[in-house]
């Protein structure tokens, strides 16, 4: 009985001493069996740092450009959310659902397209597809619900919608507004009503120099 009483304490000190006491505070990592990612390489804020990608040798890495603060306890920055070209709102309507803004705030440029085009074709031509009809590579693998963005509907729709539908999805589809900055969302916008407009134009919208070229 005896050796049974000297295991059974034995046993009792080694699991403590493996495992320690729950709750109990100490500045040494316990020993882990299994680490499950608790413990892993870091940096600590404001101090030095040798990664090789930090150049200013900072281990706090600054804002990205674009960074905006948001709401943080009663404080609001209303001046940016209140502002159309941060969210395609007209807020002088009201605070109402489809005080969208109807006309694009960015002036259009042949830049502004080409940026457009570019972003276009990342984020939503494997859905929409090249052409905005709806038949990018997600339909070939199955998914129905894409949008055809020559639909009357969405034709018909303010610019600020679609804005507002880049940024936070609608329906299966994610939002951008976290990957897309905002004046890349209106070069999107303007891109999209190019597309568009190469179905629904005439030769009557083509200025004549450009159309005696194209004859």
């Amino acid at each position: 009985m005896r050796y049974f009483f000297l295991f059974f304490f034995l046993s009792i000190a080694a699991t403590l001493g493996i495992t320690g006491f729950r709750g109990g505070y100490s500045t040494r990592t316990p020993l882990q069996v299994f680490n499950d990612m608790k413990n892993q390489a870091k940096l600590r804020p404001q101090t030095d740092s040798t990664f090789p990608g930090f150049a200013d040798g900072v281990s706090s890495r600054p804002f990205p450009a674009g960074t905006v603060a948001q709401q943080v306890g009663y404080q609001d920055n209303t001046t940016w959310k209140n502002d159309p070209f941060n969210t395609g709102r007209d807020f002088s309507k009201g605070d109402i659902p489809n005080n969208f803004v109807e006309v694009n705030p960015v002036p259009i440029t042949s830049e502004l397209l080409k940026r457009g085009q570019d972003r276009y074709l990342i984020y939503c031509q494997p859905c929409h597809g090249a052409q905005a009809d709806g038949n990018g590579i997600t339909k070939k693998l199955g998914m129905s619900t894409v949008a055809n963005l020559h639909d009357p509907r969405i034709i018909k729709m303010n610019d600020g919608e679609i804005f507002n539908t880049i940024t936070y999805g609608k329906n299966t589809m994610m939002g951008y507004g976290g990957n897309v900055p905002v004046p890349d969302r209106w070069a999107i916008v303007a891109y999209l009503r190019a597309i568009q407009l190469s179905r629904l134009g005439s030769k009557d919208d083509v200025p004549a120099p450009v159309l005696e070229k194209l004859k």
